[in-house]
């Protein structure tokens, strides 16, 4: 399979008629191999219009809402970046391409596993990426603050100790769907202690499987 030519197809057919523009993301996203993030038995879906299933209830997102919810985290190249449910790893090389310094957390062994066979494997900046295995709703204080978290697969909340590692002025990006709502990548932005949550675009994903709803604050 051409796989250089699929990946063209999808930036042409996908991600550029859906208004994403950050020139980083497309050139990460026309270079990175994408078939190597997903089981060999699904690389010939690995550039659909779909999220390609990884097991264990985890996707890789549909290429056009991953672009999106990178595009709204408007990372700066050099800010540090918590990865949360980073999967096979293709979310956090795309960061790091973007300039980023990244933090990929995984709960999955597995997943993880991948992850760091592949991004080893990949001409990244040398210590760009550092892969942690850990609880995904916990996140990564050691790592804290951070000035971009991205939560990779819809969750219906945030768990505040999440927007705790988020530093004044941050970021978090993620697909919120409440109960009986409809999807949407949501940004979230600290500013004066302040944490206020803005939706930009209707989408549908996988959940991911670690976060479940519990009393508190509300994403």
């Amino acid at each position: 399979m051409d796989f250089a030519g699929a990946r063209k197809w999808m930036v042409d057919g996908q991600i550029r008629p859906n208004r994403v523009t950050d020139p980083r993301i497309i050139s990460a996203m026309l270079d990175l191999p994408r078939h190597r993030f997903v089981p060999a038995d699904m690389q010939a879906r690995a550039h659909a219009d779909e999220d390609v299933p990884l097991g264990n209830g985890r996707v890789l997102m549909q290429p056009m809402n991953l672009a999106r919810l990178m595009q709204v985290a408007e990372l700066r190249s050099g800010e540090s970046v918590l990865l949360v449910g980073a999967g096979t790893g293709y979310g956090a090389a795309v960061l790091a391409r973007m300039g980023g310094r990244v933090t990929a957390l995984e709960s999955d062994a597995t997943l993880a596993a991948v992850a760091r066979e592949v991004l080893g494997e990949l001409s990244l900046t040398p210590g760009s990426v550092q892969l942690v295995e850990g609880q995904l709703t916990a996140g990564h204080a050691a790592g804290a603050p951070y000035d971009v978290i991205v939560i990779q697969g819809q969750v219906q909340e945030v768990p505040p100790g999440l927007v705790e590692q988020l530093a004044e002025g941050g970021r978090l990006a993620t697909v919120r769907r409440p109960p009986g709502q409809v999807g949407t990548i949501a940004v979230g932005r600290r500013l004066g202690g302040v944490f206020s949550v803005t939706p930009a675009f209707d989408c549908l994903t996988a959940s991911l499987p670690d976060f479940t709803p519990e009393p508190g604050f509300t994403f």
